[in-house]
């Protein structure tokens, strides 16, 4: 099997058919040897019917249906996990990703070597308030953080070695992350391809404004779980240290000038009317809760199993 294409997709039964004939054009003038793998993240419309449809027709053609709608980075994972393709493929259905793409993108994986190129949609035909702006934006942050040169992080088209996909594990809303999670993993030739973006032809956008704040909180976590996810005591076992450190500190030294005053005969208060005593008070307490924290955290590493978040209901042509 040469290529994977991945496509997870919700409410898109007007543009299925028109961009599994692109794909498969492609394909077959460049003699690859495919698998076009739709995953329906809940669906209410007849996306799946469709699919259907497709597979039946064409035996390249296979389909995952979810239970309900789990988001697009579950329907990657699911993708990726039954994916056989030695070059995997993820593009949107919307067909604002070009599948003329897929012979250079599998190119630069196969004769160039890289592990992983991403789609940098340079020019795009989106809102330039509400998604160009916020966009650049979310992608200054991302590069800054990740320490990743690429332009796009949450573009749709993609191209990946088999190792890399097999590897990553995507959940939450760790889609536009997969780089970020590739290179946690060892995978460091990623690199990036000017892609065409069309404007949407079919139907509306899935996604909200709110994608903008889930994403920044999501590289919040990503970058605390590429540095600390294995080894949480780290992090919550350092600061909770210092933090106790600091108040147990505090607090004798508080009482020792308590006493030094008392011995002298000297004015003095009582320790509990000293705003420093409950500053140190505070302070040995929330060291022992972070404490605490990185301790459960490497409990919880080490005794839960990984496990799927999402449910799937029907598999076509596996």
């Amino acid at each position: 099997m040469d290529i994977s294409v991945v496509i997870p997709l919700l409410n898109e039964e007007e543009s299925l058919q028109e961009l599994h004939d692109w794909i498969a054009r492609v394909m077959q003038s460049n003699q690859f040897l495919y698998e076009l793998i739709f995953i329906d993240d809940g669906s209410t419309d007849t996306s799946w019917q469709a699919i259907q449809d497709l597979s039946s027709k064409n035996k390249s053609v296979k389909g995952i249906r979810f239970q309900r709608n789990y988001g697009k980075s579950q329907a990657l994972d699911a993708g990726f996990g039954l994916a056989e393709g030695d070059v995997v493929i993820t593009m949107d259905a919307d067909l604002q990703d070009s599948p003329d793409e897929i012979p250079e993108l599998y190119n630069l994986i196969v004769k160039e070597n890289f592990d992983l190129i991403s789609g940098w949609k340079k020019k795009r035909y989106d809102n330039v308030v509400t998604k160009n702006i916020p966009s650049k934006l979310f992608n200054w942050a991302a590069r800054k953080t990740s320490g990743l040169k690429l332009h796009d992080f949450n573009c749709g088209l993609k191209a990946y070695k088999k190792d890399v996909v097999k590897a990553v594990k995507v959940s939450g809303e760790m889609h536009r992350y997969i780089p970020v999670l590739a290179k946690n993993e060892g995978f460091n030739r990623i690199d990036e391809k000017v892609v065409q973006h069309q404007a949407r032809k079919y139907g509306v956008t899935k996604f909200g404004m709110d994608r903008f704040i889930n994403g920044f909180l999501d590289l919040i976590t990503i970058s605390f779980l590429s540095k600390f996810g294995k080894r949480p005591m780290h992090f919550f076992g350092l600061w909770g240290s210092f933090m106790f450190i600091f108040g147990f500190f505090s607090a004798f030294y508080i009482g020792m000038m308590k006493l030094y005053r008392l011995s002298a005969g000297a004015k003095t208060i009582l320790v509990t009317n000293n705003p420093w005593f409950y500053i140190a008070l505070t302070s040995m307490i929330l060291g022992t809760l972070l404490f605490l924290a990185g301790f459960l955290g490497e409990l919880i590493i080490k005794s839960s199993p990984q496990q799927k978040h999402y449910s799937i209901k029907e598999k076509l042509n596996f």
